[in-house]
Formats: C-alpha cells, sequence, structure tokens
C-alpha cells in the first residue's frame, strides 16, 4: 500500500509541474532481461510529452525513486535519491542525480530555468517522504 501511495503522490507532483505531460506507471518492458534488474526498493515511472520541446530537451522524462529497503512496509517509506532521466526516441539525453551537485548531465542540457524546476521536484519529493536527508541540506 505504501508503494501505491508514494506513486500517487509523485505523479501528481510532477503533473502540478508539468500538466502536459501524459504519465506511463509501467516505463519498462516486461520481458526476462528487464524482470532480471528488477529492483523492489525502487519505484519507475515516466511522464511523455506531446512532441518535441526546445525547453525540456526531451519528450518524456523517466523518473526513479530509491528508497531503504527496510521502509517498504512501513506507512511512508524513506526516500534516498531521486533520478531523472530526460529521454528521446533515441535514449537518454541528459540525468539529474540527487548526489553531488544536483546539475543535469548529459548530451542535451535542458534551458536553466527548467534545471532549476527539476531540482525543486527533487526537493518536494524529499519533502513528501521521510528521508534521512535533512532539509536544509538540500540544493
Amino acid at each position: 500500500m505504501a508503494q501505491v501511495q508514494a506513486l500517487a503522490s509523485t505523479m501528481n507532483l510532477v503533473r502540478c509541474y508539468f500538466p502536459a505531460g501524459r504519465p506511463n506507471l509501467s516505463p519498462w518492458q516486461d520481458d526476462p532481461q528487464t524482470r532480471e534488474w528488477i529492483e523492489p526498493e525502487s519505484l519507475d515511472l515516466s511522464s511523455h510529452f506531446p512532441g518535441w520541446s526546445s525547453r525540456l530537451q526531451c519528450s518524456s522524462f523517466l523518473i526513479q525513486l530509491q528508497f531503504s529497503a527496510s521502509s517498504l512496509d512501513q506507512e511512508s517509506p524513506r526516500l534516498l535519491g531521486v533520478l531523472i532521466r530526460g529521454m528521446n526516441y533515441d535514449g537518454e539525453r541528459r540525468r539529474l542525480v540527487t548526489v553531488g551537485d544536483w546539475l543535469p548531465q548529459g548530451s542535451h542540457l535542458p534551458h536553466p530555468a527548467h534545471s532549476a524546476e527539476l531540482q525543486q521536484i527533487c526537493r518536494d519529493l524529499f519533502k513528501l517522504f521521510p528521508s534521512e536527508v535533512p532539509l536544509n541540506e538540500l540544493q
């Protein structure tokens, strides 16, 4: 039940920032190779945008939330980190990880205002879920 609530809360948060995005709650293929790499302590979802946007520099986001394995059975799992990948038809264009400086890295970087939005989404996710990261230390 905790993961269902985490998924719904995350999708609502992303839709607040990007209302044109179309959510996909199962972004991976269901094949033997993919199932081999399943991580039960992560929550993966994506948001697809209509067409290509020069501001976004991608056509979809893949968002992965990493939770503490020991907290998955609790009412509110503890968030350890966030990975947001900007994707296009030919693969990953950039990524933002909540480790280090929280700056996007990759071949097609977003507009600076969009980078700030992505960082704010990550801060909001850390506020949404219990975390071992003190809020005053978030980028």
